[in-house]
């Protein structure tokens, strides 16, 4: 299926990261020009310097997208440590979870805000962000907060550009593996590859998608062994 990629501008913060590259490779394929934004952008690439904790280097990011491409029509969001570098002995420490949330939940506000003008005025635009599964179970507060604050953040600001062309739809991973396990423990999300990951945000960021909005999407099994209504 033809996605209409082809001639959007996308830019995708972590975009040299373990999804983030996989998704910016997957956007590439579909005929976007992808400007990876990183707090070291590679000499020669189409990149660009963002430190999502900075306001005023985000919003100079964005801007440079801007200036150079004159459009912008995607932006996903994959920057955040990966859960597995949280310190344990720390997970209910209040400082590290609100530093968590900072790195990930106000990394993607902060990019969203910078995009959203310019998809407003141009009444398209598509916002996806990376959170994760564990949003929605217990185990560790500060991975459950930093991906439930960035899963409601997506559906307030998805509620507020109803109507405006502009979508922002929350992808919710479990482990992610390059060579993901087929089953699917109880108590347990599925696993996912990047790869997989790439593919439903290529899907999320096309126009063919003008309806889906304000979704949290697990990929990989939903947390086997619970449900809700």
């Amino acid at each position: 299926m033809d996605l209409e990629l082809t001639g959007r501008v996308a830019l995708v913060v972590g975009g040299t990261g373990f999804i983030g590259g996989a998704v910016a490779d997957r956007l590439r394929q579909e005929g976007a020009t992808v400007v990876v934004a990183s707090r070291h952008p590679e000499d020669g690439a189409d990149g660009v310097a963002l430190d999502g904790r900075d306001d005023a280097s985000v919003q100079r990011a964005v801007a440079e997208v801007l200036e150079r491409h004159g459009r912008l029509d995607a932006l996903v969001v994959t920057a955040a440590p990966p859960a597995h570098l949280l310190d344990r002995s720390r997970d209910a420490d209040p400082a590290q979870v609100l530093d968590a949330v900072d790195g990930k939940a106000m990394v993607f506000l902060r990019a969203a805000n910078a995009a959203i003008p310019a998809m407003r005025e141009a009444g398209f635009g598509r916002i996806v962000v990376i959170s994760g599964q564990n949003a929605w179970f217990s185990g560790s507060v500060t991975a459950s907060v930093r991906n439930a604050v960035a899963n409601v953040v997506a559906k307030d600001l998805a509620d507020g550009l109803a109507g405006t062309g502009v979508t922002v739809n929350v992808v919710n991973p479990g482990p992610v593996n390059d060579e993901p396990a087929a089953a699917v423990r109880p108590g347990a999300g599925g696993e996912s590859s990047p790869q997989q990951i790439a593919d439903l945000v290529a899907f999320l960021v096309s126009p063919r998608t003008a309806t889906v909005s304000g979704e949290s999407i697990a990929i990989g099994h939903r947390f086997l062994g619970a449900t809700g209504l």
